[in-house]
C-alpha cells in the first residue's frame, strides 16, 4: 500500500462557497427529485460489517451496498441516467455517448432507453465482452476502442463534435464540465441515502474508491456541506497500478498515473483525473492510499460468504474501499495519522456487485488465480491486533 497525506486539505470549518458551483445541497435536491421518481426506485441497503469492526479495532464499519441499484449492480445508474435527463433538457440531440470501463456505459445506456434516445458507447481493450453485451442489451451501440480508458474518452468527444452527439460524461475536461457537474450530482442519492439510513451522528471516516474522482468529489462533498465543521476524515483509495489521484496529491495539481492501468479493479482503470473533480477532492480530502490486486479476491470472498458481518456481494472495484480501509488499519502510524481508533464509525461503498457475472463466479465460487493479474500469496488476513493510536495528527 502506497500512502499520503494531503497537506493541502482544508481545516475543520463551513463547505467552501466556490465548491458549491460543482456539488451542491441544493442541486442535490434536484436530483433526489429526479431520481426517486424513476421506475424501480428504492434505497440501497446499508451493511453492517461488525466482524471486520471488531478485529479492526473501530466501533463500527457500515457498507453502502449498492450491488442493486435498478438492475444494474451499480452506483453509477444514478450519475449516467441522471447526466442523460438533464442534458436532454435543453432540446440537445438525441444521441448521447460516452466513454466507459463498462459500468457508467451501461448506466448511460440504460438512461437513453428509459428517456426515449440512443446511446453509443466506447469502451477501451481492456473491457469484458460481459460488460459489452451488457451494454449493447440496453440497445446501445457499442464501439471497442484499442487503447486505454482516456483515449476511449479522447474518441467519444471527437466522434460527439462531428456527429452532433452529447457526451455524458463525469470526468471533465478543456470545455467540458457542467455535465459531469450532473453525473457528480446524480452521485449524491447514494450517499445522502447512507446518512439517513446511519441515522444520529455521522460517520467519523470514509474511504472511497478513486478512478477520475467524480464519485469522491461527490462523497466528500455532500458530508461536508452536510456536516460542516464535522466532516468525516476522508481517504481516497486506487489500484496500485492507477493511481492518478494519488500522484496528483503528490504533484499539488492534477497529475497522471504512471501505472500500467492493469488491474482486476477494471471499474477505476483510468490514467487521467477530473480537474473538475479534483477541486474538492484536493480541497476535501485527508489521505490518498493506493491497493494491489491481490488483496480483491479474498476480500470479495469475506464479503460473500458473511466473514466481514452482513453478507454482501462485492464486486472487484466495489471491495476496493474496504481493502484500502483494512490495509490502513494495518500500521499504527497510518491509524494516527487519520485518528482511526476504536472510536471510529467508518462508512464505505460497495461501489458495485457482479457487473461481470462469469468472473465473479470464476472469484468468489471457484478461487481465482491468475498469477500475471492478481496473486493471493500476499493476501491479506483481516489483522485481529491491530493497536489504536491515542490521538489525531490530521494534517
Amino acid at each position: 500500500m502506497s500512502w499520503t497525506l494531503n497537506s493541502a486539505v482544508a481545516p475543520p470549518g463551513p463547505y467552501p462557497e466556490r465548491l458549491k458551483e460543482i456539488v451542491s445541497l441544493r442541486e442535490h435536491r434536484a436530483a433526489v427529485a429526479a431520481v426517486s421518481a424513476w421506475p424501480g426506485y428504492a434505497p440501497t441497503p446499508l451493511r453492517t460489517v461488525g466482524r471486520l469492526a471488531s478485529r479492526l479495532g473501530v466501533a463500527e464499519v457500515r457498507v453502502k451496498d449498492e450491488s442493486s441499484r435498478f438492475g444494474l449492480a451499480s452506483f453509477k445508474a444514478l450519475g449516467g441516467a441522471y447526466g442523460v435527463l438533464r442534458a436532454g433538457e435543453d432540446g440537445a440531440p438525441q444521441v448521447v455517448t460516452c466513454a466507459s470501463d463498462g459500468n457508467h456505459g451501461r448506466a448511460v445506456a440504460w438512461g437513453a432507453r428509459m428517456f426515449g434516445r440512443r446511446a453509443v458507447v466506447y469502451l477501451p481493450s481492456h473491457v469484458t465482452e460481459s460488460r459489452a453485451e451488457a451494454i449493447r442489451s440496453l440497445g446501445a451501440r457499442v464501439v471497442r476502442v484499442e487503447g486505454e480508458y482516456d483515449e476511449a474518452v479522447a474518441r467519444a468527444a471527437r466522434d460527439a463534435e462531428a456527429s452532433g452527439w452529447t457526451v455524458v460524461s463525469d470526468t471533465s475536461y478543456e470545455g467540458y464540465d457542467e455535465v459531469p457537474r450532473l453525473v457528480m450530482q446524480g452521485y449524491t442519492v447514494m450517499v445522502q441515502e447512507a446518512v439517513e439510513q446511519i441515522g444520529g451522528a455521522p460517520p467519523t471516516h470514509v474511504f472511497v474508491q478513486g478512478g477520475v474522482g467524480g464519485l469522491a468529489a461527490a462523497v466528500v462533498g455532500h458530508l461536508w456541506e452536510s456536516f460542516g465543521a464535522e466532516r468525516p476524515v476522508a481517504v481516497v483509495v486506487e489500484p496500485a497500478t492507477s493511481d492518478g489521484l494519488y500522484q496528483s496529491a503528490l504533484a499539488g495539481r492534477p497529475a497522471a498515473s504512471r501505472g500500467s492501468l492493469e488491474t482486476i479493479m477494471a471499474g477505476l482503470s483510468c490514467r487521467e483525473v477530473s480537474p473538475l473533480a479534483w477541486e474538492v477532492v484536493s480541497a476535501g480530502v485527508h489521505a490518498f492510499a493506493t491497493v494491489a490486486d491481490h488483496g480483491v479476491a479474498p476480500m470479495m470472498r469475506a464479503a460473500a460468504g458473511g466473514e466481514l458481518g452482513d453478507m454482501f456481494e462485492g464486486g472487484e472495484s466495489g471491495v476496493a474501499g474496504l481493502l484500502g480501509l483494512v490495509e490502513a488499519a494495518r500500521r499504527p502510524e497510518r491509524r494516527e495519522a487519520v485518528g482511526l481508533d476504536s472510536r471510529s464509525r467508518v462508512l464505505v461503498f460497495n461501489t458495485e456487485g457482479a457487473t461481470d457475472p462469469e468472473l465473479y463466479r470464476r472469484i468468489v465460487d471457484r478461487g481465482f488465480r491468475e498469477p500475471s493479474r492478481l496473486s493471493e500469496s500476499r493476501s491479506p488476513t483481516l489483522p485481529s491486533d491491530v493497536s489504536s493510536p491515542n490521538r489525531e495528527t490530521l494534517p
